[in-house]
């Protein structure tokens, strides 16, 4: 495993972690903390030492293992965690910083613990990004002790640029993907200037970069692929990255051909890591054999100029005039 330092939090965080939204389990089904904790100790095992989690991850069942992970490893493992999403209806006027205060202090109860390293505002609404009160509270949670750093967690780069303004955001949780690949603009550029950390999500596009989906695939009622393909329950760029499903299975052919010798989904989280503005890259697993893969694709040959060159030119044809502008 390799490490790369968490912007100015100064963590030193493997560069392959692990995101938990599935963890335990598929997308809609019921939560499985068996599994949940076979795939979180084979990351440690494998030397991932940064987990990202979320209270609306399993309504809080996923805090609960990554809890029970830290309690029972010697490693120092990174807890990031979000907050916000259980604010209903998820609007700018439910975001109070008595609100979010109470959700911080639900989530360390619930994971059992005395501080949380990392807490992330969960892709507020864009107004939130506008409030300095909302900022100002993490402050006095930090000076309490109940939380190390802050970061935001965000859908559009226009969010992370006006995120970073705060003196008090040191991360900031993006989709960056080969079907994303509007923030290593000038998000990354700023990124890099003001030493934030970058947490990648979404790598493989809701799996669509795995390759191993076709026209026939069924997605299961519950799984945000199945119906969250225009955003009818939050919004659609999470769900293969906002990607039209048939075109996206047309790149992914296209993607093939040029890497015919690698699975794609190492190919792809490979690719991430290709840019230095990138801390570490969060793939999911509902498996503990995925994440031993998703490891691996820290170990492949940088991709060369000519491979990095043709992947743009797949993502320029068939996928920016889609998606770019949106996020």
């Amino acid at each position: 495993m390799n490490y790369r330092t968490l912007g100015r939090t100064g963590f030193n965080i493997s560069e392959i972690s692990l995101g938990t939204w599935q963890v335990g389990g598929k997308w809609g089904a019921p939560f499985n903390h068996e599994n949940a904790d076979q795939i979180l100790n084979e990351a440690v095992d494998l030397g991932v030492n940064f987990i990202d989690t979320a209270d609306v991850y399993g309504n809080r069942e996923s805090e609960k293992a990554v809890g029970r992970l830290v309690k029972n490893r010697s490693e120092q493992i990174y807890v990031a965690t979000k907050c916000g999403r259980f604010i209903s209806p998820h609007v700018n006027e439910g975001y109070t910083p008595q609100v979010l205060r109470g959700f911080v202090e639900t989530s360390l109860k619930n994971m059992g613990l005395e501080t949380i390293d990392l807490i992330q505002l969960h892709c507020p609404p864009n107004e939130v990004y506008y409030r300095p009160e909302i900022f100002e509270e993490f402050d006095r949670l930090i000076a309490e002790g109940k939380i190390q750093k802050l970061g935001v967690s965000v859908e559009k780069v226009e969010q992370a640029l006006k995120a970073i303004e705060y003196p008090n955001v040191d991360t900031v949780q993006i989709i960056f993907n080969m079907f994303r690949q509007r923030p290593a603009g000038l998000f990354f550029e700023q990124a890099k200037k003001r030493n934030i950390g970058v947490i990648v999500r979404v790598p493989l596009a809701s799996g669509l970069l795995s390759g191993k989906y076709d026209a026939s695939t069924n997605f299961h009622p519950g799984d945000h692929r199945h119906d969250n393909r225009h955003g009818e329950h939050f919004d659609k760029g999470e769900t293969f990255s906002g990607v039209d499903y048939e075109t996206g299975l047309q790149a992914v052919n296209r993607l093939k051909a040029i890497f015919p010798d690698v699975p794609l989904a190492q190919v792809a989280l490979r690719w991430v890591l290709m840019f230095d503005a990138v801390s570490t890259v969060i793939p999911g697993a509902s498996r503990p054999d995925q994440v031993g893969l998703n490891i691996a694709a820290g170990d492949l040959r940088p991709l060369t100029q000519l491979e990095m060159e043709a992947v743009g030119n797949v993502y320029d044809e068939m996928i920016r005039p889609l998606v770019h502008h949106l996020w």
